[in-house]
């Protein structure tokens, strides 16, 4: 029969005389509470670090995972890009030159004439150059009837080179007759822009250009 023990009368200053049982059950209970300590401070903060490292190798991976399918998709980039480029050029080159200029507007002139159309003001204005064309605008005041004006934007698109007009603040409106009724005569007032191809030349001056505005700015 085990003999029963008084924690009583256990003196906390002669513990190494304590019984056997005693002193192991205090062993124990003293490397809990160190193994516990030890967990607070180091285990847990090594286990805080761990868990933000994790998340950082997440991060990175997604990263690395994303630059590597822009990676493998730059080359087809490129190589649609230059595509895009020697189009453009291609349509660029289908616009009139600086020297096609003049006869083009004179053009724009004679059809409008040609198609019974009265030019009453066809006034060319400065040429604007932008980054690889340049546009020229035309102030104009033209009167004719609907029918006429559908021959001449007809006529305009069939000249031997690509003409493109935009117009801009365009106004049109029908002529009203001696008693001042409106008539069947319309009259379209504004300006008109149409664009030519710069030369390589050309090209390079509207970028001095370009750069010598932004330095003095």
């Amino acid at each position: 029969m085990s003999k029963s023990i008084d924690l009583k009368s256990l003196d906390i200053n002669d513990a190494g005389n304590w019984p056997t049982p005693v002193k192991a059950a205090a062993a124990a209970i003293i490397a809990a509470l160190v193994l516990l300590l030890a967990w607070q401070l180091l285990i847990s903060d090594k286990s805080d670090e761990l868990t933000v490292l994790k998340a950082k190798e997440t991060e990175l991976r997604s990263s690395y995972e994303v630059k590597q399918a822009r990676a493998s998709n730059l080359e087809p980039l490129k190589e649609q890009l230059a595509q895009m480029e020697a189009m453009l050029q291609q349509m660029l080159r289908q616009l009139p030159s600086r020297t096609e200029m003049p006869d083009l507007i004179v053009d724009i002139s004679q059809t409008a004439l040609a198609s019974g159309i009265s030019n009453d003001l066809f006034q060319p204005g400065a040429e604007v150059a932008r980054e690889f064309y340049a546009e020229k605008p035309i102030a104009l005041r033209m009167t004719g009837s609907y029918h006429q004006f559908g021959a001449f934007v007809s006529g305009v698109a069939s000249l031997p080179r690509v003409v493109i007009m935009t117009m801009h603040d365009i106004s049109l409106k029908p002529l009203p007759d001696k008693s001042g009724a409106a008539s069947d005569t319309l009259v379209l007032a504004g300006t008109v822009k149409t664009y030519r191809y710069l030369d390589e030349e050309e090209v390079e001056e509207a970028a001095k250009a370009a750069d010598a505005n932004a330095g003095g700015r």
